[in-house]
C-alpha cells in the first residue's frame, strides 16, 4: 500500500475565509469565499482540496480527491519500479585456487558485473595459510588483470581476520 507523504486539506477540513479558485478542468474562477467553493464542488460531486495553503489568498482547487490520490500512489509505484538496486555479490575462494575454478569463478564474476552489481572477491585463509598472504593477494590480482576489461577495483586487497578481499565494480 503507498501512502502520499502530505494529505492535503479536503471539503471543511480548509480553514480560510477565502480561497483563489481553479476548476476541475484548469481554468481559473477568481477569489471567492469558502462557502462558495464548497458549494460549487459538491454541486459537481467533487472535492474541494487546498493544493497551495502559503498563498495569500490559499489556491484550492476541485478535483475527485480519491482519483488524485490513487494516481498519485500509480505514479510513486511506476518510479520505484524503474529504480535499480546495486547488490553486492560475493565470491570466496582459498589461496591455492585451481585453474578451472579459477576460469569458473572469473565467468560467474564477470556475469555479476555486467548485471551492474558490485563484487566482493574474499580469500579464506585456513589453518597456517594466514602465514602466507602474498598467495592470497596473488590470486586477487591475477582476478583484476583477467577483468580488467569490464571492472574496476574499488576497494584496494585488505586483510580482515583471516580473510582477504577486495571489491570490483563495473567500469564506467
Amino acid at each position: 500500500m503507498f501512502y502520499i507523504k502530505q494529505e492535503l486539506p479536503i471539503n471543511e477540513q480548509i480553514r480560510a475565509r477565502e480561497v483563489q479558485l481553479i476548476s476541475d478542468n484548469g481554468e481559473k474562477l477568481g477569489t471567492v469565499l469558502i462557502n462558495k467553493a464548497l458549494e460549487i464542488a459538491y454541486e459537481k460531486k467533487l472535492d474541494l482540496v487546498l493544493v497551495a495553503p502559503n498563498l495569500v489568498p490559499p489556491v484550492c482547487k476541485i478535483m475527485d480527491y480519491g482519483k488524485y490520490k490513487f494516481e498519485q500512489a500509480k505514479r510513486e509505484k511506476e518510479a520505484k519500479k524503474k529504480q535499480k538496486v546495486q547488490e553486492t555479490k560475493e565470491i570466496r575462494i582459498t589461496p591455492n585456487i585451481e585453474e578451472h575454478d579459477f576460469g569458473f569463478k572469473a565467468k560467474n564474476i564477470r556475469k555479476f558485473i555486467e548485471d551492474g552489481n558490485k563484487v566482493r572477491i574474499t580469500v579464506r585463509f585456513r589453518g597456517r595459510e594466514v602465514n602466507n598472504i602474498k598467495m592470497g593477494e596473488n590470486v586477487l590480482n591475477k582476478f583484476i588483470q583477467n577483468l580488467e576489461d569490464v571492472a574496476v577495483l574499488e576497494k584496494a586487497p585488505k586483510l580482515e581476520g583471516k580473510n582477504l578481499f577486495i571489491i570490483l565494480a563495473k567500469k564506467a
